[in-house]
């Protein structure tokens, strides 16, 4: 199949290739992300192959469908922005990645939490001008403290192993619980405002939905412990970013790691440091020195990288030859 591969980074393109080494697909490399200005650049291929800030809405899909192209495989699992209705209608499949590495995601989350915790951030730029006082930099102790996971799946349940390595309560909050799981693990489910309530870190790994947007919001915030550090390497618009300002300024929160943001599109996977800084939601959250912010880096693994390319091209090969399409997005 001939695959154009849109918001391309030179370790996409190294995954990719590795993972095309017998060139079964040919494929076309492009750093622009796919959306309405464009999709022409899809024209003459058999499939499109977007990330998580591409937007394939009715007016892109239509364009696609008219190129011909049949095929939507997502690189990532999330696919939000996907028209999953529309590409229907117009007879595009759409597949994605369900899991890669969850490793990869929750070894990033608690990278997020243990800076917070021990505020390494803070005491490697001290150290780096020579200020070796310790004032300001004390910290707590995992062990023994209540982890709360929302969404309790593959990333989850790895967050959770690890914190049960430092010696963590757990507790979990998912719409579909999994006591099979729950029991291996040794996490408890719990109702939502229990697990706000009692989490001294609370750790977001749910998929982004109608359900769940917004759902860390201004009442959400207010159940919580004083000084909770939050951390999301999920989907950003889980967090009411305004309502997180607001719970960062009167101390309710003590801490913030987060690997994804509501309007990171445009701003994130890009060089923006010779340009002032448009988003001013953002910059405020940078003031903050209880706030530590990744750039949606949480599947930046070499395992993960492979696995994403390996099932994206598995996608597009058993879609090639007619097979049922395991990972495929159907609408609701």
């Amino acid at each position: 199949m001939r695959i154009a591969v849109f918001d391309t980074h030179p370790y996409d393109e190294r995954a990719l290739t590795d993972a095309n080494a017998a060139g079964e697909h040919e494929l076309e490399f492009f750093e622009e992300r796919l959306h309405s200005k464009t999709a022409d650049l899809a024209q003459g291929f058999d499939a499109v192959c977007p990330f998580v800030n591409c937007r394939l809405g009715e007016r892109v899909l239509t364009k696609l469908a008219g190129f011909g192209v049949k095929l939507v495989v997502l690189r990532a699992a999330g696919f939000n922005g996907i028209d999953i209705a529309a590409a229907a209608r117009l007879g595009i499949k759409v597949a994605r990645v369900p899991a890669y590495s969850p490793e990869a995601v929750a070894e990033h989350n608690f990278a997020l939490i243990l800076t917070l915790v021990r505020k390494t951030h803070r005491a490697f730029n001290r150290v780096r001008e020579q200020n070796f006082s310790l004032d300001g930099l004390e910290g707590f102790n995992l062990y023994g403290k209540t982890y709360g996971a929302l969404g309790a799946g593959r990333i989850g349940q790895c967050a959770l192993r690890i914190a049960k390595g430092f010696g963590c309560k757990l507790l979990a909050y998912d719409p579909y619980e999994n006591p099979s799981a729950a029991a291996e693990i040794g996490f408890e489910y719990a109702p939502l405002e229990r697990v706000l309530a009692e989490s001294d870190v609370l750790s977001l790994h749910l998929p982004l939905s109608e359900q769940s947007h917004h759902l860390i919001n201004e009442a959400a915030i207010a159940k919580m412990k004083r000084g909770v550090v939050i951390a999301n390497t999920s989907r950003g618009g889980l967090i009411d970013t305004q309502a997180l300002i607001d719970g960062l300024k009167t101390g309710q929160i003590g801490g913030v790691g987060l690997d994804v943001y509501e309007q990171e599109e445009g701003v994130f996977f890009h060089d923006l440091s010779d340009q002032p800084l448009q988003d001013d939601t953002l910059a405020r959250l940078m003031t903050f020195p209880n706030v530590l912010i990744t750039s949606h880096q949480g599947f930046l693994t070499r395992e993960a990288l492979g696995a994403i390319a390996q099932t994206t091209l598995g996608n597009a090969s058993a879609f090639a030859r007619g097979e049922t399409l395991v990972n495929e997005v159907r609408p609701a």
